[in-house]
């Protein structure tokens, strides 16, 4: 017990100390712009700077791909701090011991002024020039333009990247997991290369500080060595130049690696290898090389060159054009060589007998609520050639059907099955097949109309959406159909329809109890109390699932749930048949707009009161488990509902049935059966002010 208490102490200490380590370097910088710093300790700090320029340049060498290194923004924020820093203390120590003579500001900043300067100022100061120019015109400037327009076009491509993996989700090419860690990839890179286009502004300030420091350093140098400790001139330039030249040089030394290692990562491609085994792949080519050498070799040979020197170098170029090829040769036969690549994710892997396998739940449970399985011959509608054929459709059908019915349709699937027949596509909904029919891939599918006389060539069959007859044509035929008043749609937009007939009756499947929570918590942030005093004080998230449900399943939106919530919460029964009438009551006027304008008159079929009275009657009788309607009857009124909507349909309007709230839901069930888009409304549902006509009465004389 006591080994443990001091394990998770010793745990403890040191996250407490990798905790502390940031925060106490960023005050130990602060202090030391501030406090005075002895020489042996610039020497180190020193020291540390360059030893920390050179590993970084080493990591940007060899990573595989930016985004390996994506801390490098922040690392070198903290390496311009610690190198400003340095610049402030040194700069103290050579204005207030330099008269001291050139080891007062320690030995390396000495040692760095008498090996470039050599006994010459000038010489000196031109070199640092140099230096500076090299940093900052060229490699900062060029980095800051790279960086930008790198994370211009990154943050511009991040739409299209978004969109390219919902694509491949809903087509099964990428399993959830799979597109999560890919979004989280491309919002890493956009982050990554917006903080480098903001972190190459570090590298060019502090270049420009370092001009800046250096100029400060010698003039303030020379006045402080003549003016208050009286030296000659010729001795106080002696010492401060050498001293700030070699300051200069301890401090740009590292700031120019720190520069190369910028420019290295924002002009790095991802790739699979570092930038050394890249340039050896991409430079050594037999086919650039060997022309290298002959060119050489004939200036090596030409009088008045220096001919040893051109001919060594066309040795050295055939050395590499003969090794190069070599090394291409052997990346080819292990090219060549490699294992097949693995499986797509969702792709069937061979089944295996031994007992080591393992099986865990997500192996034996449907997540997949919305499957369209294709044969092979339709696997051209998904292949990213033709991803407008299919894929295009299904996503926007998708949203139109969130939006029209007010939640979110869990993403398709799409897949192909070669225990399908080749032509023929399958649709699952919530685990449940619903349909299954086929399309012919290249061709198009002409539907004809009511008043289409024409008799087109091809295989005749029923449309899988509607049920008219249709008839598979040649595309050239196109034109011809159309001029004989034939609809005509291809495979893509077949199967695209019958999913969204499909999705339209059968969404309530797809709707649970997980999916409510969603849309109560997004609808609390607008109003916050009416949620509370409803959900789950007067009605329980399961209630209100059923509800929802039931009003979906007549086609009803609930994306209104202010209206929804007040109603329920007003309903004097608690039953869910009672919630929903009273759902249904206060979303009655935008039931009516959708299939009728304000200023229209509403046409309505009802039901003759003689024959209403009558299954009110039976519905009394046989109670809430019996059926208001007999068989026959039911059959009758099936056929007239049948009759109305399509007498309706000529003129562009939609049956609406109204009769009294005990009847409706029965009357919906027939209606729906013959006419899909049709209403069966309670009066209650009916607006006072909206005005309507009847154009029938059914069961009537």
């Amino acid at each position: 017990m006591t080994e443990v208490l001091s394990i998770n102490q010793q745990n403890s200490v040191g996250r407490l100390t990798k905790a502390l380590m940031l925060p106490l370097a960023l005050v130990a910088f602060i202090a030391m712009m501030v406090i005075p710093i002895p020489p042996f300790m610039l020497d180190l700090f020193f020291t540390a700077n360059i030893v920390i320029s050179l590993s970084i340049l080493m990591v940007s060498v060899n990573m595989y791909r930016p985004l390996d290194f994506s801390s490098f923004p922040t690392i070198l924020l903290f390496a311009t701090i610690l190198r400003l820093t340095l610049n402030v203390a040194s700069a103290r120590v050579v204005l207030v011991h330099g008269h001291e003579g050139t080891m007062a500001a320690g030995q390396i900043i000495e040692a760095f002024g008498e090996f470039v300067i050599g006994g010459n100022f000038v010489v000196g100061i031109l070199v640092f020039i140099i230096l500076m120019v090299i940093n900052l015109v060229v490699i900062v400037k060029g980095t800051g333009r790279v960086s930008e327009v790198s994370a211009r076009f990154t943050l511009d491509a991040m739409p299209g990247k978004q969109m390219a993996i919902d694509a491949d989700l809903n087509a099964g090419l990428l399993t959830p997991d799979q597109a999560r860690k890919r979004r989280a990839e491309v919002g890493r890179e956009s982050d990554f290369y917006g903080s480098m286009d903001g972190a190459t502004k570090f590298v060019k300030g502090d270049a420009i500080a370092g001009v800046i420091i250096l100029g400060v350093n010698i003039l303030g140098g020379l006045v402080i060595g003549m003016v208050q400790h009286g030296l000659p001139a010729s001795q106080a330039a002696a010492t401060y130049i050498t001293l700030t030249i070699g300051d200069g040089l301890v401090a740009q030394i590292p700031s120019l690696l720190l520069s190369i290692a910028t420019a290295i990562i924002v002009t790095r491609e991802a790739g699979g290898a570092d930038l050394t085994e890249t340039l050896m792949k991409q430079v050594g080519l037999k086919r650039a090389w060997w022309p290298v050498t002959g060119i050489l070799t004939l200036i090596g040979i030409m009088p008045g060159m220096p001919n040893l020197l051109f001919l060594g170098a066309a040795a050295i170029a055939g050395a590499i054009a003969y090794f190069g090829n070599i090394g291409n040769s052997k990346a080819s036969e292990e090219a060549a060589n490699a294992p097949a690549a693995a499986p797509l994710p969702g792709a069937e892997e061979p089944e295996s007998d031994t007992d080591s396998e393992q099986v865990s739940i997500k192996d034996v449970t449907n997540t997949t609520p919305l499957l369209v399985q294709v044969g092979y011959g339709l696997i051209p509608l998904i292949e990213d050639q033709a991803r407008g054929a299919l894929i295009s459709r299904i996503t926007g059908l998708r949203k139109q059907v969130s939006r029209d019915l007010g939640f979110v349709i869990p993403q398709v699937r799409i897949r192909d099955d070669l225990t399908l027949m080749p032509s023929a596509y399958r649709i699952t909904i919530a685990g449940v097949i619903v349909a299954e029919d086929q399309v012919i891939n290249g061709k198009l599918l002409a539907i004809q109309g009511s008043n289409t006389n024409l008799v087109l060539p091809g295989q005749a069959v029923k449309d899988p959406t509607f049920g008219l007859d249709a008839v598979w044509i040649d595309p050239a035929d196109k034109p011809r159909a159309l001029a004989a008043q034939y609809t005509v749609v291809d495979a893509g937009t077949v199967i695209a329809t019958h999913l969204h007939q499909l999705l339209i009756q059968r969404a309530a499947d797809l709707l649970g109890q997980d999916d409510v929570q969603e849309i109560i918590d997004h609808f609390a942030k607008s109003s916050p109390h009416l949620v509370q005093g409803v959900v789950p004080k007067m009605v329980s998230l399961s209630q209100l699932t059923q509800v929802l449900k039931a009003l979906i399943a007549e086609q009803i939106p609930i994306s209104d749930m202010k209206r929804i919530l007040e109603a329920v919460s007003g309903s004097k029964g608690r039953e869910i048949d009672d919630l929903v009438e009273a759902a249904r009551i206060a979303l009655g006027p935008i039931l009516i707009q959708r299939i009728s304008s304000p200023k229209e008159e509403l046409p309505i079929v009802t039901i003759d009161a003689g024959l209403e009275q009558l299954m009110i009657q039976n519905a009394r009788q046989n109670g809430q488990t019996g059926n208001a309607i007999e068989p026959g009857l039911a059959q009758k009124l099936m056929q007239a509902f049948e009759e109305q909507s399509n007498l309706l349909a000529k003129s562009g309007k939609t049956l609406v049935v109204i009769t009294t709230p005990m009847l409706r839901r029965e009357l919906a069930s027939l209606v729906r059966q013959v006419a899909p888009d049709g209403l069966v409304l309670s009066f209650k549902e009916l607006p006072e002010n909206k005005r309507v006509t009847v154009v029938a009465v059914i069961g009537g004389a």
